[in-house]
């Protein structure tokens, strides 16, 4: 096919009047043709800047390559070298932000679509049984991993090609942490993306064992001591919600986005095959203006409702990314920016009736260097709605460090650990992603359940 080495071959989606009424993923993907022709574009730059900005270090020319001339076998081993998770990355990372806003080709024209072709890759290597993964001897070390989300995955992967035996304890009755409870279906399928790739972690001889509290079932020091573990890893995510702290919080109909994606992705709320209790709502206000924010208002789209949006800032400031923001206005979700909730309103039986909103300003730049949203004074006016769901973000769940001597943590409740290694403040224990973070993206999740299994080597003397 014909190829314009300045502009991005178009990647085919769902039509969005059909797509708002379904949980079928939205981007359908690029073939083999046109995988091929878009990676005609690469420029196999000598010094290509894209590696550098993906947390997990990927040889995006090197896959590139071997896509080029067809040889889909060859990238995906390229790919599998440095990343457990390639088909999930491939569908959620913020690329825009990290590989794709170096590359060299979009200095004059549009960058290469590195996701989308990291996506077909995949893929391609899952629709064809090709398969790479496979147990190595082992070295006589045992660590155990807390938390089957990227990072737990991550770290448990690169441990497991090392030689350790590594078991992970999932708290959840699936294995997968956000990806299977907080992303919603239609961006990254359970069952045919999720699953398998845990699959292919599970083939490198890692156990998981679900339905596990740490904190709980067992401490983290149970671990060492009575189970016998040389090192521990801390990857459990931040799944504590945040809200605002304003009346009416406490009334029915009020949701934290966190609980209302888990209702429909994990217990198939969305589904009308199974029983799982759900409150959808038919008018939904959602507050935030991040992902969370849009798979939250775009799961209530598709289960019927009419959505809004409010955020405090504006449209530049919109922290999602601009793929899933186009996403949902296409979708006919309304965003009210620079817009603020200060009351959710009830009626007589508790349940939410409205939300009073107070129109915003921006100021002066904050620490983040964003401008400062500043309420302007009598601009109050109410929306009527059934439903609010707060995507404020979240923090790490306080049980692991509350049940842990000597495991330290900042004023965020976030646990102290080395960037580069993953250290904690207490021997032998290691940590990362959203735990160490707080509310993060998949991808940097990875990042640091890679250099933490680094660390745990080195730490445990494992060339």
């Amino acid at each position: 096919m014909a190829v314009d080495p300045m502009k991005r071959v178009p990647v085919k989606e769902q039509n969005p009047q059909v797509r708002a009424h379904n949980f079928d993923e939205v981007c359908l993907g690029y073939d083999m043709e046109e995988a091929k022709a878009e990676a005609s574009r690469c420029l196999d730059c000598k010094n290509p800047k894209c590696v550098g900005g993906c947390p997990v270090g990927i040889d995006i020319p090197g896959f590139i390559r071997e896509l080029k001339s067809g040889n889909v076998n060859e990238a995906f081993s390229v790919i599998s070298e440095y990343s457990a998770l390639p088909a999930v990355c491939g569908r959620v990372c913020p690329q825009e932000t990290q590989c794709e806003k170096y590359c060299i080709r979009g200095i004059k024209g549009e960058p290469v679509s590195i996701g989308k072709l990291e996506r077909f890759t995949a893929d391609y290597a899952r629709e064809h049984g090709i398969s790479l993964d496979k147990a190595a001897k082992k070295n006589g070390k045992k660590v155990a991993v807390i938390g089957a989300g990227p990072a737990g995955l991550t770290c448990a992967g690169e441990l497991a090609k090392a030689g350790c035996d590594v078991t992970i304890y999932e708290a959840l009755h699936k294995a997968g942490g956000v990806l299977v409870y907080g992303i919603p279906e239609f961006r990254l399928p359970k069952d045919k993306v999720v699953a398998y790739e845990v699959e292919n972690v599970k083939k490198l001889g890692v156990t998981i064992k679900t339905d596990y509290v740490i904190g709980k079932s067992a401490s983290v020091d149970d671990l060492m001591k009575e189970e016998g573990y040389d090192a521990v890893f801390i990857g459990s995510g931040a799944g504590l919600p945040r809200f605002m702290g304003i009346p009416g919080e406490l009334a029915c109909g009020v949701f934290s986005a966190n609980e209302y994606l888990t209702r429909s992705n994990l217990m198939k709320g969305y589904d009308d095959n199974y029983d799982t209790v759900m409150h959808p709502g038919k008018n939904v206000v959602v507050v935030g203006g991040g992902n969370v924010a849009m798979d939250a208002a775009r799961t209530a789209l598709r289960l019927g409702a009419k959505v809004t949006i409010v955020y405090r800032r504006g449209e530049e400031e919109l922290p999602a990314r601009r793929e899933e923001v186009g996403h949902a206005k296409e979708e006919g979700i309304v965003f009210d920016l620079l817009r603020n909730p200060v009351e959710i309103l009830e009626d007589e039986n508790g349940w939410v009736r409205g939300i009073r909103i107070i129109k915003m300003e921006l100021g002066e730049p904050d620490d983040s260097g964003r401008r400062r949203p500043v309420p302007i004074e009598g601009s109050e006016y109410e929306i009527e709605c059934d439903t609010v769901i707060m995507a404020l973000g979240t923090s790490p769940n306080p049980l692991i460090a509350s049940t842990t001597e000597g495991l330290e943590t900042n004023r965020h409740g976030c646990l102290t650990a080395n960037e580069e290694t993953g250290e904690t403040t207490k021997k032998g224990i290691f940590a990362g992603g959203d735990a160490v973070t707080g509310a993060a993206t998949v991808i940097l999740a990875m990042g640091a359940g890679k250099k933490a299994a680094k660390g745990i080597l080195e730490y445990l003397g494992v060339q």
